[in-house]
This record gives structure tokens, sequence and C-alpha cells, in this order.
């Protein structure tokens, strides 16, 4: 396959997705304008490195890894600085009981190790594999399948702690 060929179909690969790696990043930052800086940028890096991908049935874990080392990269460079737009923030304000523990959640998903957080996010809120989620980390599946269940664990006494909290306060 010439690199004019693998230009093409990872352009079309990228927009055919766009939604799915916005998604991805905002889950890291949680901000409409850096999420859209990390997938321009991690654009990018995949046009720059386009001789990497050695085989087009790999290009989705191959994106992905670039999305979430990107959105990393994003988040050690601005030490956790999160901007939230007035939409957004409304948004996140519970109108019921299950919201508010929607929010929780997420909240507790960002407390965790990036590693563990990644994992939760591939998994839960992008549906992908453990062997997917695997190839994207560079790992191998029993360790991801090893912290899939530290971080539910992590997140359990999490939300265990929080629901305990509101209910003796």
């Amino acid at each position: 396959m010439t690199r004019d060929e693998k230009f093409q179909l990872v352009e079309k690969f990228i927009i055919e997705n766009q939604q799915a790696y916005y998604r991805l990043a905002f889950s890291y930052v949680k901000n409409k304008e850096n999420a859209l800086d990390i997938v321009q940028e991690s654009i990018l890096k995949a046009l720059r490195s386009i001789d990497r991908l050695d085989e087009v049935k790999y290009m989705k874990t191959w994106f992905y890894r670039i999305i979430v080392n990107t959105a990393i990269d994003f988040i050690r460079k601005h030490q956790r600085m999160s901007i939230m737009e007035d939409d957004i923030l409304e948004s996140h304000l519970p109108t019921s009981e299950n919201e508010i523990t929607d929010f929780d959640l997420q909240e507790a998903v960002d407390h965790l190790p990036s590693n563990y957080k990644t994992i939760i996010i591939l998994r839960f809120f992008e549906d992908l594999k453990i062997e997917e989620i695997a190839e994207i980390m560079g790992d191998n599946v029993n360790t991801v399948k090893t912290r899939l269940y530290a971080a539910l664990r992590k997140l359990r006494v999490e939300m265990g702690e929080e629901q305990q909290n509101e209910q003796n306060g």
C-alpha cells in the first residue's frame, strides 16, 4: 500500500469516527476547546507518523493510542487545569438522584491514576474489548485485566465512601 493510499484511508477513518475521538479526548479534559486541540494534535501526529502504521487493520487501536497519549501529555503539561463552559457546567448539575451518581462516578474516574482511568474510559465509555485496550496501551491482556479489576475496586471504594458520606451528612 502506498503512502498516499494510507493517507486517504486514515483521513476517511478519522472523519467517520470524529465524534468518538472528541468524546474520548473530552473525557480526559472536560473542556470543549482542549478536547478539540487534543484531537487536532492527534490527527497531526497520526499523519506525521503514518509510516509506522504497518497494517491498516490496526488503524483503530493505533489512533486511539495516539489520542490517549496526547490527552495524558496535555494533562501533564497543564497540571490538571480544568475550565468548564457554563453550558457544560449546567449539564453536570444533577436534576435527579441518578444524575448525582453519574456525576460522582465521573469524578471518581477522574481521580484514578491515568493508566486505570484510560482502561475504564476505553472499556466502559468507548466500549472497546480488552484485547483492543491492551493494543492501545501497549500492554498484555492480563495486565489490562488486572488493572481493570483494580480500577473497579478503587471506584467501588470511592463510590461507597461517597454514598456513606451522603447518608451520614
